[in-house]
């Protein structure tokens, strides 16, 4: 069997890849569990090192990756430059942070002679997505390899390229056999993977479907898990916003990575006040994204990554129009090869529609026209995920104050949702559960252990 590349902006195959048999599943896992064994033995010193060469590596080759993760999943080359630069960045922090973070604690009112350390668990699988196939593998293992664990990674078929290409630096930046490998395997093959013995936790990035799967498959195995799943991240946009500057941050976050992402803009709660000054300005931006090749320099907004992501776009789209939205740009697949679809704003959305409950992963926006904020509030809740969330207001108590009743792990005061190598970042609700990056990113994976000398208190 094999699994193939497909350039979205032309539906031609770049390459296929003859999937790992079994019994190179196997070595790996071995060579995985081998690797451990010394690299739990380094030093936190020797550790940022090497990470430190994998983000000199990353720099050096930066241009390549980009081109690559261009021609796997579409994104326009700009974007995939900044991704490769922040993979370098969350390298650079764990190196430089992780011998604090993971310090070891004497908790207030413990034992005197007692003490909490944190040690490497094993083998890490981390289960990842097309939508950022550089970011996303980064952040979930600069931080698990300096505490000292060794990970797999089983990555998105259609960016099989990219896997390949980032075990690829690892290996150029001198680090041990075996600390970081790439399984070529299909999603099917999954739970032998998981309920294997020799793994020792797991990490997945993508769909909630899939990571309820994945998730009871741990579960069973009594293996611990992060996950961070899908999103439809509410913007609330209130009446003393300052209106241009919030349809600009809105339309941009929309139309990042052509809407591909669980921490874009999905849902836009607007105070009617605003409401129909909002929409005009949100649709002059939407409707003015250049669109085009993603190798284009120029380009705003590339194709799709599948043609079957176009489609199930689409569907929502119609649905929600056949409901009772209202189209004020866009809304249909544009002529031509590739998996592109026209940036569409839909305006009257409302409860029942696929716009208001359903993640819409594409360049579509839905605005929601509520009559104040604690109704803006009340929408924004009223959804099965909660990854992130924005508010605009002139007014930073009124921020404050909305920001602590949003069901969100991120809310953002006046500009758009992103993650950051010192912050933590993670959902609640369907949007899953733990945290990547920050000083709790590096903690998901490790043993916390007490130690007690013994003796009186």
């Amino acid at each position: 069997m094999s699994l193939e590349s497909v350039n979205p902006a032309t539906g031609r195959r770049i390459r296929s890849y003859r999937e790992h048999t079994a019994g190179e599943i196997g070595s790996r896992l071995a060579r995985s569990c081998e690797a451990f064994r010394t690299w739990r033995g380094t030093t936190f010193a020797q550790r940022s090192r090497a990470l430190r060469r994998v983000a000199a590596v990353l720099r050096q080759r930066a241009g390549g990756l980009a081109r690559l993760a261009t021609d796997e999943m579409g994104k326009p080359l700009c974007e995939a430059a900044a991704e490769v630069r922040k993979c370098t960045l969350a390298c650079e922090y764990y190196a430089r942070h992780a011998r604090s973070l993971l310090a070891q604690e004497h908790p207030p009112g413990s034992p005197r002679t007692a003490r909490v350390v944190f040690e490497p668990m094993g083998p890490i699988l981390a289960v990842m997505p097309w939508n950022f196939p550089f970011w996303q593998v980064f952040r979930a293992a600069a931080p698990a390899l300096m505490a000292g664990n060794t990970m797999l990674l089983k990555h998105a078929s259609n960016v099989t390229g990219c896997a390949r290409a980032i075990e690829a630096a690892f290996v150029e930046a001198g680090l041990p056999r075996g600390v970081f490998q790439s399984l070529v395997v299909r999603s099917g093959r999954m739970s032998a993977l998981v309920a294997d013995p020799r793994i020792r936790a797991v990490t997945l990035t993508g769909s909630t479907q899939a990571g309820r799967v994945v998730a009871s498959e741990a579960g069973a195995a009594m293996k611990k898990g992060v996950f961070e799943l899908g999103g439809s991240d509410p913007y609330l946009v209130l009446s003393d916003a300052d209106i241009d500057r919030a349809a600009e941050v809105c339309a941009a976050s929309r139309l990042l990575n052509a809407g591909q992402s669980c921490i874009s803009a999905k849902r836009f709660i607007v105070v009617r006040p605003v409401a129909r000054q909002f929409e005009e300005k949100l649709t002059e931006w939407i409707a003015s994204a250049r669109i085009g090749s993603p190798m284009d320099p120029e380009t705003r907004v590339g194709p799709l990554a599948r043609s079957d992501l176009r489609d199930e776009l689409h569907l929502q789209v119609r649905a929600s129009v056949r409901r009772g939205a209202r189209l004020l740009t866009g809304g249909h697949k544009l002529p031509g090869p590739g998996y592109y679809y026209a940036p569409t704003v839909l305006s009257g959305v409302r409860k029942g529609m696929p716009a208001y409950g359903e993640e819409l992963f594409g360049p579509v926006a839905a605005v929601i026209r509520v009559r104040d904020e604690e109704e803006a509030v009340t929408v924004a809740n009223d959804s099965a995920f909660g990854l992130g969330a924005a508010v605009f207001t002139r007014s930073r108590r009124t921020a404050e104050r909305v920001a602590a009743r949003l069901e969100a792990g991120t809310v953002f005061m006046n500009d758009l949702v992103r993650s950051d190598p010192s912050l933590p970042f993670g959902g609640v609700k369907l949007s899953g559960y733990g945290r990547e990056l920050g000083p709790q990113g590096i903690r998901e994976f490790v043993n916390v252990k007490s130690l007690w000398m013994g003796g009186r208190r």
